[in-house]
């Protein structure tokens, strides 16, 4: 079977080291200080300082970094909590934490499935009768969890960033997302490819609130969250505004007479991603989402493994439920990469919880076709085996 995916697959450019050079932007201060502490020679921390070295630059203002497991600690931060006063960037601040809600999302279902009130194998038309038109073939609730339904995107403000800003705060509700897509009919037979798309877990989060009556952000506070400590980690909905300490996010744009400016972006209304991306976060609580995740302390056996599983019969599929599959250095990582504009998140973890990573970069680019080099470099100095003592 053939994969179909995303120019911007996360893992694909994780992998790859970028060529291309920064953005053209106007002069900054003096970079920030980069402060840091770690318990252990492992990972490296001098590597870790250099991928954080240098900020504010044109690719990124400020980065948050966690990198932890069995062998070893590192925490570090750099750049500015915001442009104007140019102060030190916050570690404990939140964030946008884009994609990697569908972490949070596949956990909430698997734990229903555990319990018995979800079955993975029945279609999503039995739970949601009606949502689909007769066009599309049964979909399993498995194959929403592993983007392999056949459903089209769904329709936002356009792709272009001028678009989109000057609707920063309008709503597009996920009901008239999930309209959108349907109207299109299917894109290939459920099963039959994979393709990541946000609607998938749009879909999951109405299949929560029909299976439960209850919030989609209610369930999945009493499943996930709450277990798993995070207690700076909210879903804010149609308010625009990112409550509580945070570091500024920017995108740089080039005006029509080729002068480049940063935008604050830190304020918009996320509403339409809801279950698919709506979350704010903090790196503290995204570690710990990942530890419990991969102790078995929110989904237990044998549901886990559906966040360790793709599908067997597409080739080149890297996505399972939630998670994508990375290996580096011959090392298999999951991973979950989220970006908003103004901010670019990832978490990544061994299965065993031998290396963890969380980070989150103000990158001025974040819905780029290129991987930020910041994060970028944050992943290699981050994920890099050191030789044995």
């Amino acid at each position: 079977m053939r994969l179909r995916s995303r120019s911007t697959v996360i893992a694909t450019s994780l992998a790859l080291t970028l060529a291309a050079g920064p953005l053209v932007a106007p002069a900054f201060a003096a970079p920030a200080t980069v402060t840091a502490r770690t318990t252990k020679p492992v990972p490296d921390p001098g590597a870790l300082e250099a991928a954080l070295a240098g900020l504010p630059d044109a690719d990124a203002t400020a980065a948050l970094v966690r990198v932890g497991g069995t062998d070893g600690t590192w925490r570090g931060s750099a750049g500015v909590h915001d442009l104007a006063s140019g102060r030190a960037a916050d570690p404990n601040a939140r964030f946008r934490a884009g994609s990697t809600t569908k972490v949070v999302t596949a956990a909430t279902v698997l734990k229903l499935a555990a319990e018995g009130r979800v079955d993975l194998d029945t279609p999503v038309q039995h739970y949601l009768p009606g949502l689909l038109t007769p066009a599309f073939k049964p979909i399993s609730v498995r194959q929403l969890l592993n983007h392999t339904s056949g459903i089209k995107a769904g329709d936002g403000w356009g792709d272009a960033f001028a678009d989109q800003y000057a609707h920063r705060f309008d709503t597009i509700t996920p009901e008239q997302v999930v309209a959108s897509a349907v109207a299109k009919g299917p894109e290939f037979d459920p099963g039959d490819q994979q393709d990541y798309l946000n609607i998938n877990y749009t879909i999951l989060g109405m299949l929560i609130e029909k299976v439960t009556g209850h919030s989609y952000e209610h369930e999945a506070y009493r499943l996930v969250l709450r277990p798993a400590g995070m207690h700076h980690t909210c879903f804010p909905g149609s308010d625009p505004v990112l409550h509580g300490p945070h570091n500024h996010g920017y995108q740089l744009v080039k005006d029509a007479d080729g002068t480049t400016r940063f935008v604050d972006v830190s304020d918009w209304n996320q509403a339409d991603r809801w279950a698919a991306g709506d979350m704010i976060s903090t790196t503290a609580d995204l570690e710990r989402l990942i530890t419990a995740l991969f102790q078995g302390r929110i989904v237990p056996e044998p549901q886990l493994q559906e966040m360790f599983t793709v599908p067997a019969n597409i080739t080149g599929a890297t996505y399972s439920a939630g998670l994508q599959r990375f290996e580096y250095e011959k090392t298999v990582y999951w991973l979950k990469s989220g970006a908003r504009y103004g901010y670019s998140t990832a978490i990544a973890a061994t299965q065993n919880l031998s290396r963890t990573l969380v980070y989150s970069v103000g990158s001025t680019d974040a819905k780029g076709e290129s991987a930020n080099p910041v994060a970028q470099r944050i992943v290699m100095a981050a994920l890099k085996q050191q030789p044995e003592r």
